[in-house]
């Protein structure tokens, strides 16, 4: 049987790293938790996340129908409800503001891979949803193509949605993506980001998958894609406005296969900007030459 007031004690704690993290500010941010088939435990409206106690959880049915609680429920369980709908063995969805990553939200840049170890192992490609406005059904619906293949979803102009087994560990991948994103824009401060080779990029993939965590690229659809090339959620971009602007495309890796990527895929994967530079670059090398 589950302690229904020790999950909203640890609701609660999320919601105080949350607002310590400064990942949701004022009254942002919303969290849940999956009790029972019909009902999910959720945090208010209008209230700070940093102050929150086990009397203002409010319970909801998979409807978004609020059941019991002395606060409103928080205007974006939809979200919620509709990724535990995807994903029955879910128990806990957390949306939160994370400065670094929302930057990546705003500028609608896909996160570089093939960077971090920890990166690699634990978060994989992480797309990012097309915009709509937050609270209704069409705003829940922006998640559904990514759900089966993330633990982790950037939100176009909004912010991160993150899910999991527990409550923790629904939080765990928003704080791992913003810590990543953090590293990544003060790299790019200093100048340049040194991607990992393909063979290096191959190992982490393998040690993920001997540690059970899924990975798209670990699977039969993606045998063949470029491992360090955003493959997995590459076609949504052009869709949700999504393209390179702050990073360069990282050098051709490879399927897991191994060896480097043929040449018409290698093509692909190099988008339009990094082209002109390679080409330009050439140019000018060879006019020094003569």
């Amino acid at each position: 049987m589950q302690n229904i007031h020790k999950i909203k004690q640890d609701i609660c704690e999320i919601g105080k790293r949350i607002y310590a993290k400064g990942f949701a500010a004022a009254n942002d941010g919303n969290i849940t938790v999956r009790v029972s088939e019909n009902e999910v435990l959720c945090t208010p409206t209008m209230h700070c996340k940093g102050y929150l106690k086990p009397e203002d959880i409010s319970v909801v049915d998979m409807t978004g129908k609020q059941l019991s609680g002395n606060k409103k429920r928080s205007s974006e369980a939809l979200l919620h409800l509709e990724i535990y709908k995807q994903r029955p063995e879910l128990k806990s969805v957390v949306h939160c503001h994370p400065p670094h990553a929302t930057a990546f939200a705003v500028a609608r840049e896909p996160i570089p891979q093939c960077v971090l170890p920890e990166v690699e192992v634990f978060l994989g490609d992480v797309p990012i949803t097309k915009y709509e406005t937050p609270g209704g059904q069409a705003f829940a619906d922006t998640v559904i193509p990514y759900i089966h293949k993330s633990n982790v979803i950037i939100l176009a102009n909004h912010g991160t949605v993150s899910f999991g087994e527990n409550v923790e560990r629904a939080y765990w991948w928003s704080e791992i993506l913003d810590a990543y994103c953090r590293i990544l824009l003060l790299s790019r401060q200093l100048g340049h980001v040194q991607y990992l080779s393909g063979d290096k990029s191959r190992e982490l993939l393998e040690l993920k998958d001997k540690w059970g965590f899924t990975d798209p690229r670990l699977t039969k659809e993606f045998e063949n894609c470029d491992i360090c090339a955003n493959d997995v959620f590459r076609d949504s971009w052009e869709a949700n406005g999504v393209a390179r602007r702050a990073f360069d495309a990282p050098p051709a890796a490879g399927s897991m296969a191994g060896g480097a990527a043929p040449a018409a895929a290698a093509g692909k994967n190099v988008d339009e900007e990094q082209l002109v530079k390679l080409i330009t670059a050439e140019v000018m090398r060879q006019m020094g030459k003569a």
